[in-house]
């Protein structure tokens, strides 16, 4: 476990996620402001099972609260082929530089890996975020109706070795 400090008031801890997450992740995922009206069926049956973070890298930035562990975001690396298949941010977390942690984190998890790239399939809204934080354009993932009935960009992370 490591401990990032943030711009958040509280220090973050990016863990690795267990069987035990899964409903918070699951309901992070649902609840996401992200995918409201015209994206909500996206989103509506969703589930991160304990079998889906038991196959892929997935990790939590989490931070304290009264009523102790709160989770902030969490993000999935799926190794083969590269991609960053998920990556959340809980709407009452956003713009506080967690996004940019969980990034900095799939990265470092990435290059550990031996990956030199991480591709990313990104939801429309998500798209600025994907610029801010280095990732390059590479193309579009077209409609896949009735599950994904919109166009969506496809980005890259390039992971320099270091």
């Amino acid at each position: 476990m490591s401990a990032r400090r943030s711009p958040v008031s509280r220090p973050v801890m990016i863990r690795r996620a267990v069987a035990r997450d899964a409903k918070r992740l699951t309901r992070l995922v649902r609840g996401s402001g992200a995918y409201e009206g015209k994206y909500a069926a996206a989103v509506a049956g969703y589930r991160v099972g304990p079998d889906y973070i038991e196959a892929h890298r997935t990790f939590v930035a989490v931070g304290a609260d009264q009523q102790g562990e709160r989770v902030l975001g969490f993000y999935s690396l799926v190794l083969d082929p590269p991609e960053l298949d998920l990556l959340f941010v809980a709407d009452e977390a956003q713009r506080r530089g967690i996004g940019r942690l969980l990034v900095a984190h799939m990265q470092a998890e990435a290059r550990a890996a031996g990956l030199d790239r991480v591709k990313v399939v990104s939801h429309r809204p998500a798209e600025d975020f994907y610029h801010r934080v280095g990732a390059v354009r590479t193309g579009t993932a077209f409609a896949n109706p009735p599950a994904v009935p919109w166009d969506r960009p496809e980005f890259e992370f390039r992971i320099p070795a270091e």
